[in-house]
């Protein structure tokens, strides 16, 4: 720790902070533009000057200075920084005046306004007048992709879009040429940009020079309400804001959660919101002659009444999808229970993970931000980069760290990182388990070793024997001690963890996912789409938000609501309960999926025990009282994983491959957003001219 005195106010703060860390933490306010807490130290835009005393008779620039470099006072006084003295004011002031010489007069039309940082910095450092009158320069707007909106003539070069691409999303895609008044960001190339998280750099830029290209012009922040809640695109569950105007949600941002995201989102969390007003289920249907038609919620919970009169409890089934909440996923258990099936599932995938075997078998047991504690990785059927961006990062975050060594059994992509690639699938890992590839010794030495096992190795007809090998393997390698529990399996589905803690899988003798489409009569789907429905027979009735596969060959359509128009609980890969707020409401007659559930449940003569959400949680909470710890980890036992090791069975040999062929169209939103569609096919044509 180091001691200094800022402004008259003396602090000790830990002697790796710069200058504008230990005034923040004094609380003295330090403008800045290029500097950023999760970025490399640029020191260009010098806007944070400071006057040290002792130091030359000049400022400063606070984010660039290290509180280890400053000097004691004569008599070993603690060092001295002012941040509000004439000489730091006048520099400010200067800075500022320079930053704006070439700075467009856009504040009227431009859509950074009200959330600037040039506005905002101008008003309180600036001055109200400039010395320069000369002709401002003129930059040209480079095409970036359909995501982010370029106008260069704001760009004041603090270069954080630059060090993001490079140091946090892993592919250099955006640089600075030229020098002087010719310098501009650019793309080198003028091509669209690849990069799954680069959407954050609209959130970087301090000036309006990059914003969101489908948000533009479209609404002014003052405008919007805003609700915190959580993502469902994929597993990772991260803190997101959602921005409505009205009963439309204009725009989707990202929250800081440290344990998480930190404070990045994926471009499928942040620009998914145009799927969430297309294709949407607005009314019941019904289908008849081969066509479904519009009814009346009575008309339609009567046809159900119908195909379900008579019917023994197991010709019935339900399966849940990937986006469901606890909440609805509970109340179909439930109703299912009444009808005496034990034909529920919630693994489209045909995963083999099963809540018999011990909550440690299928969540990411040594935690999101425990990816920064490992010393080295084994990624076994899992592409992190299309099944978890956010969570890639965070593995790239640790590899720039130091020495991480990773190694990869699968699919051999592109991942952001250095890794060496050991196999492709199940013969590499026997391999591993014997010792005969020399990763193994790797894994060995490291004192915290972390073994990503993903849904391309557990959705196989041998993933149980994966599993056993896998957590055999862990075991070996020390991965899983009483210390440290370095098994980490990675979700692509939001609803997954949740519904297996509820035991959503089917009772004994009942059918699984796959079997139900042809061997029920009446089957429910419940958000469910991700299934080839080409062989089912049942009489199915489905209840989701959108237009998509299931809705195609239902009998019933029951029109529920999406994730930020419902209030629910989502648990994500590592096993984190989260609360969803919502924010808005569901269009037409749709309605929340529990309540539907609970209306059809009288129609029925089976009535839930329930008649609002709180008492539905009450219920949920009595039997399963981890789901009421919001944003707590129920950790899974260390002794599961030794029984699963022991399981072994035979492992086909052949390949691993990652469940995610496309990144921005693998949900029912997804499928429905115009701009996920164009950055699909963008994606596609990239591939096809680097494989040329």
């Amino acid at each position: 720790m180091a001691k200094l005195i800022v402004d008259g106010k003396e602090i000790e703060v830990p002697d790796h902070f710069t200058l504008l860390q230990a005034c923040e933490e004094a609380g003295a306010e330090v403008p800045r533009f290029c500097f950023h807490e999760r970025l490399s130290v640029a020191g260009n835009c010098r806007m944070c000057l400071v006057e040290v005393k002792g130091g030359p008779p000049k400022p400063a620039a606070s984010c660039a200075m290290g509180v280890r470099d400053l000097r004691p006072g004569p008599n070993g006084e603690p060092p001295e920084v002012f941040t509000t003295t004439p000489m730091v004011k006048k520099a400010r002031e200067g800075v500022m005046e320079f930053l704006l010489i070439n700075h467009p007069l856009d504040c009227p039309i431009c859509d950074q306004g009200g959330e600037c940082d040039l506005q905002d910095q101008a008003m309180a450092f600036g001055i109200d007048s400039s010395r320069y009158a000369e002709n401002k320069r003129a930059v040209e707007d480079k095409y970036i992709g359909p995501l982010v909106k370029t106008i260069m003539n704001r760009c004041i070069h603090c270069t954080r879009c630059v060090r993001f691409t490079t140091e946090v999303a892993g592919i250099t895609e955006l640089g600075l040429i030229g020098r002087g008044e010719d310098a501009e960001i650019t793309t080198y190339l003028e091509q669209a940009m690849t990069s799954e998280l680069q959407g954050n750099v609209v959130d970087l830029c301090p000036v309006g020079a990059l914003t969101s290209k489908p948000f533009a012009f479209t609404a002014r922040p003052w405008e919007l309400n805003k609700t915190e809640s959580i993502d469902v695109m994929d597993a990772v569950g991260s803190a997101i804001r959602v921005d409505t105007r009205g009963r439309e949600v204009m725009r989707i941002l990202p929250r800081v959660n440290e344990e998480i995201n930190e404070e990045w989102i994926s471009d499928k969390t942040r620009f998914i919101w145009d799927g969430l007003k297309t294709q949407r289920l607005d009314r019941p249907y019904v289908r008849k002659d081969g066509r479904l038609q519009p009814a009346s919620w009575a008309e339609a919970f009567g046809a159900i009444k119908a195909a379900v009169a008579g019917k023994p409890g197991d010709r019935i089934g339900a399966i849940a999808g990937d986006l469901a909440s606890v909440e609805e996923i509970y109340a179909l258990r439930e109703l299912m229970a009444s009808l005496g099936s034990v034909n529920i599932d919630c693994r489209q995938d045909g995963s083999v993970l099963d809540p018999s075997l011990g909550r440690a078998s299928y969540i990411f047991n040594p935690t999101i931000e425990g990816i920064e504690q490992a010393d080295a990785l084994l990624i076994v059927g899992s592409n992190p980069r299309l099944e978890a961006a956010v969570l890639n990062a965070r593995i790239r975050k640790r590899w720039r760290m130091d020495n991480f060594p990773i190694g990869v059994i699968g699919e051999q992509g592109e991942l952001r990182y250095g890794y060496e690639y050991l196999g492709a699938g199940t013969d590499t890992l026997s391999g591993l388990l014997n010792g005969s590839i020399s990763f193994a010794e790797t894994l060995k030495k490291a004192e915290r070793p972390m073994i990503i096992v993903g849904q391309g190795a557990l959705s196989r007809a041998d993933g149980l024997a994966v599993l056993s090998a896998v957590s055999a393997l862990a075991e070996t390698v020390g991965a899983v001690t009483a210390d440290w529990n370095g098994l980490a399996v990675l979700h692509t589905a939001a609803a997954r963890v949740g519904a297996l803690d509820l035991g959503f899988v089917p009772g004994e003798g009942g059918k699984t996912a796959a079997e139900m489409l042809d061997g029920t009569d009446v089957l429910f789907l419940l958000g469910a789409d991700e299934m080839d429905f080409a062989k089912k027979s049942a009489f199915t009735v489905y209840i989701g938000s959108h237009g998509d596969n299931a809705a195609h060959v239902a009998d019933v359509i029951l029109p529920g609501a999406t994730y930020t128009e419902k209030s629910g609980t989502w648990v994500n890969t590592e096993g984190r309960v989260q609360m969803g707020n919502r924010a808005g409401f569901a269009p037409g007659d749709a309605r929340e999926d529990w309540a539907i559930l609970r209306a059809l449940s009288d129609v029925l003569g089976k009535k839930l025990p329930f008649d609002s959400l709180v008492q539905l949680r009450a219920k949920l909470y009595a039997a399963h009282p981890h789901f009421a710890a919001i944003d707590e980890i129920a950790p899974g036992e260390i002794a599961d994983l030794s029984a699963l090791a022991k399981k072994g069975g035979t492992m086909a040999n052949s390949g691993f491959a990652s469940p995610i062929k496309d990144f921005y169209l693998t949900n029912p939103i997804a499928r429905a957003s115009a701009v996920m569609a164009e950055c699909s096919a963008l994606a596609r044509n990239n591939f096809k001219a680097a494989a040329e």
